[in-house]
């Protein structure tokens, strides 16, 4: 038998179709994870904050392969995974088609200025012009990601007739590659962040870069917060040097109450709902898990895996 720590979260759709292989432990609380990780050999440890999922699984000492809902996994002692020899797989992909979705509908909000016609509506007052005017048609997007996410986002807003210019090492299909793209960026309206956070894209987007973009360029986070110096995007926004921020994730998360983001017109900031906008995340990770347990037991590879010495 194969002992299985898992959450009751995902019991209901988990349970059921357990091979006779597997034997589950289920925990409800951080205390009952900790007190069980150490009988894990397969661990799924997702709780809503970093901190739990971090103290369990450096408490499972003999896990042999940890698997998660969540496609970024940077915040976890993969070092101390990598020493251990633990396999992790990841949610890369689950929440790709909502996020990608999200992203579309936060640019086209902006670009109709919808968000003054729903306060208008609050206040129930009858709009005489549009406050956006924008079209996304002939407007040039660069992504930076190709990867479940930024995959979808491209062909999407080429379906609207945006010329989508990815960032990719071999710089093939029109892509810039990486010592290319900061040289471009005063040629964009739109910079779309899709990208894992690993200590080369900290701060990727920061003072110099702000700078080098257009007035009336919008920069697109759903990656991780630290990819940009958010100190620095502040006080462009601030300055106006950059039309505007539609950020789904900040540094920190949550954002503190009296952080200036909250109160800047020309931020949005949609607290890392991107992913959670959707009812079959957790339909989607019990397949995927029930699928891997077929293929743990057969000696194949699990998917999706992590790279722990990249943290993605």
């Amino acid at each position: 038998m194969t002992t299985a720590v898992l959450s009751a979260l995902i019991r209901p759709l988990v349970e059921p179709r357990l091979p006779d292989w597997v034997e589950p432990l289920w925990f409800t609380s951080q205390e009952e994870a900790i007190e069980l990780a150490p009988r894990a050999e397969i661990g799924w440890f997702d709780f809503t904050q970093p901190e739990p999922m971090v103290d369990t699984v450096t408490a499972a000492t003999g896990l042999k392969w940890l698997n998660s809902i969540y496609a970024g996994l940077d915040f976890l002692p993969l070092d101390l995974l990598r020493q251990r020899g633990t396999i992790v797989t990841n949610g890369a992909g689950i929440n790709a088609i909502t996020i990608a979705e999200y992203i579309v509908m936060l640019m086209l909000a902006h670009a109709k200025g919808y968000r003054e016609v729903v306060r208008a509506q609050g206040r129930h007052e009858w709009l005489l012009d549009s406050p956006g005017k924008r079209e996304l048609l002939g407007e040039r997007v660069l992504l930076f990601g190709l990867g479940a996410i930024g995959s979808l986002v491209k062909p999407r807003l080429e379906a609207f007739g945006m010329e989508v210019v990815p960032v990719r090492r071999s710089g093939a299909e029109g892509a810039l590659k990486p010592d290319e793209w900061r040289g471009e960026l005063g040629e964009f309206d739109w910079v779309i962040l899709a990208l894992p956070s690993t200590p080369e894209t900290r701060h990727m987007i920061g003072a110099d870069e702000l700078a080098a973009m257009k007035s009336s360029a919008v920069l697109v986070n759903f990656a991780r917060g630290d990819v940009v110096d958010q100190q620095a995007l502040v006080a462009a926004l601030e300055a106006k040097s950059i039309e505007a921020a539609l950020l789904d994730v900040t540094d920190p998360e949550p954002l503190p109450e009296d952080h200036p983001l909250w109160q800047l017109e020309n931020a949005q900031v949609t607290m890392h709902l991107s992913g959670r906008a959707q009812t079959k995340m957790f339909q989607r990770s019990a397949d995927r898990f029930i699928e891997n347990l077929a293929r743990w037991h057969a000696g194949e590879q699990v998917a999706p895996q992590m790279d722990l010495a990249l943290g993605y």
